[in-house]
């Protein structure tokens, strides 16, 4: 298998977009090198099989969505945050669309939805001690809460993006800061 980082990168980058543009079946290694704008063949000398390039394409999903370090720096709140990483999905909707069709994918792959349990499950947990060991306000369960409407959100937010628009609380904005202020409450809980 060839080494080359930037190729392979490419390679992976052009993949998530054919996974998000013709989803699963539209995906192979034939599909990735035209994507790519490079001769046939060459995904075959990275990835051995589509589904070893599924789990790579997790992998580099988790590249191209991790906040710039700035993000996470300075004064902040969860509310903030959480703004900040509707905008990211947002300019990185087909990386998210890509992730969207690997659950899928993942629920007709037991390897693949081993590894991808393995992976959600690793950045949920990391999230959550970012979480406390930041002092955010919430515990353990209030963060998961979060992380479950947000993943919501998201999902109407790049499949159906005015269907939020017009909620009372001012679309998507509106209900991040309602999510927050309810699950992660400042005071005591209850």
């Amino acid at each position: 298998m060839r080494q080359n980082p930037e190729r392979r990168a490419a390679l992976l980058d052009a993949a998530i977009e054919v996974l998000a543009r013709e989803g699963s079946r539209g995906l192979t290694l034939r599909a990735v090198d035209t994507e790519a704008g490079v001769p046939t063949g060459t995904s075959s000398n990275y990835f051995a099989n589509r589904a070893q390039l599924l789990v790579q394409i997790l992998h580099r999903t988790r590249e191209r969505l991790t906040p710039d370090p700035a993000d996470l720096t300075g004064p902040f709140d969860t509310k903030v945050l959480l703004h900040r990483l509707l905008e990211r999905m947002r300019r990185e909707r087909s990386v998210h669309t890509a992730m969207l069709e690997l659950r899928l994918e993942a629920t007709r792959r037991p390897e693949l939805q081993e590894a991808l349990a393995g992976f959600l499950g690793a950045e949920l947990e990391a999230n959550i001690a970012w979480h406390l060991e930041a002092g955010l306000p919430g515990d353990r369960q209030g963060v998961v809460l979060i992380y479950l409407a947000m993943l919501g959100l998201i999902v109407d937010d790049l499949t159906v993006p005015g269907l939020l628009e017009p909620h009372p609380l001012h679309g998507a904005g509106g209900l991040i800061d309602t999510m927050v202020e309810r699950l992660l409450p400042e005071g005591p809980a209850d």
